[in-house]
């Protein structure tokens, strides 16, 4: 056999062997990966973490020191107006209110005493049997007499209302928050025992970062997610933001006031995000954080799907300041671009994927183009 047969039947070997290979490879399977569109409000919106709280929490105390001898509620207790607390023991503060009573009575007796005698010597005096300076003495041991009493009835009305401080009564309808005192435990005047948390409202407590407290403002709507009810937003407005930043944190405490329907939906210390739309102009478009790709050129870069082919393809954008858990577009998507949202490393260019929710439902590319071509119909 020549040379030149041999060579032609080994070319024609090798070609039917890549050729069988060929037809064997499995065709590319499509990965996975969840999407979002840039243009999502919720995506817009600026997230901060922030705890249930009421508009008005009272420290409740007694004003006066003693051994606490009984406690009537517990946490979490709804209470009313004027209803009884807690109790000091009673037996010292009613000794002093029976000790202010004996000096009101000592102190009413001299003043009786001391009104006689000035009448028997105006009398004298009339007669000139006395002098006038011995008149003008009892007149002077008269008013004196009048002031002990006096004196001696105010400090009975003050033991009276020490008495009376012994009886932790709540100053109005609410929820007993927390509790710091036990019975058995000597209690200080202004020793707080009670968390008294008002019905008078339910807000948010949230901190606003200093480096974006200029794009906040007092009044702006807010909507709040509860971490326990995922997805169901209920309506806000920033009701007061504190005028100096924390000093150790660099952050404002600021409350977020929720009312009618929203209020009574959420409970005392529950857990919730709040979305604040920034007010810069530039967060028409926001994406998650880990959407984002370090491009070729040291740019960052989104996977955005095609919604012809269903292929990736890297995008460069060029992004805003960042939040805490997003990031705002400034340039380079289009509102209705489907974007990578996660696994974005694990990608390559012009790859086949399928897109899905974060509930793993696939998610059409082209939603909105279609709905453009059905309204352009005649």
């Amino acid at each position: 056999m020549s040379v030149t047969v041999r060579v032609a039947t080994l070319a024609a070997a090798f070609g039917c062997l890549a050729a069988c290979s060929s037809a064997d490879e499995p065709a590319e399977a499509p990965r996975p990966v969840l999407v979002t569109r840039a243009g999502d409000a919720t995506a817009a919106a600026v997230a901060f973490a922030g705890e249930i709280r009421a508009r008005e929490e009272s420290a409740l105390s007694f004003r006066v020191g003693g051994k606490l001898v009984r406690r009537d509620v517990e946490v979490g207790a709804r209470v009313k107006r004027g209803d009884l607390l807690a109790v000091l023991d009673p037996g010292d503060l009613r000794l002093q209110a029976q000790g202010a009573q004996a000096q009101l009575a000592a102190a009413e007796a001299e003043l009786g005493r001391a009104r006689a005698d000035q009448a028997r010597y105006a009398q004298l005096a009339e007669q000139q049997l006395v002098s006038r300076s011995a008149l003008d003495a009892q007149n002077a041991a008269f008013k004196a007499a009048e002031g002990q009493a006096r004196a001696a009835r105010a400090n009975l009305d003050v033991a009276r209302n020490q008495a009376e401080y012994a009886q932790l009564r709540a100053p109005r309808d609410g929820v007993i928050a927390s509790r710091q005192a036990e019975a058995g435990q000597v209690v200080a005047a202004g020793q707080t025992v009670f968390t008294l948390a008002g019905d008078d409202g339910r807000e948010v407590a949230i901190a606003l970062p200093e480096s974006r407290i200029r794009g906040f403002s007092v009044g702006q709507p807010v909507q709040v997610e509860l971490w326990s009810a995922p997805g169901q937003r209920l309506p806000g407005t920033i009701r007061e933001i504190a005028p100096a930043a924390d000093p150790q944190t660099r952050s404002y405490a600021t409350r977020v006031a929720l009312r009618g329907e929203a209020a009574q939906a959420v409970e005392l210390g529950q857990s919730a995000r709040v979305y604040v739309a920034a007010a810069d102009g530039h967060a028409a478009m926001a994406l998650p954080l880990s959407a984002l790709q370090r491009g070729a050129d040291g740019r960052h870069a989104v996977w955005v799907v095609d919604p012809r082919t269903r292929r990736v393809h890297a995008t460069p954008i060029r992004t805003g300041a960042f939040g805490e858990d997003s990031v705002p577009v400034l340039d380079g998507l289009k509102p209705d671009a489907l974007v990578v949202a996660a696994g974005g490393h694990l990608l390559r260019e012009n790859q086949l994927v399928t897109p899905v929710d974060r509930d793993n439902r696939p998610v059409d590319p082209e939603p909105l183009k279609r709905s453009s071509a059905s309204t352009a119909k005649p």
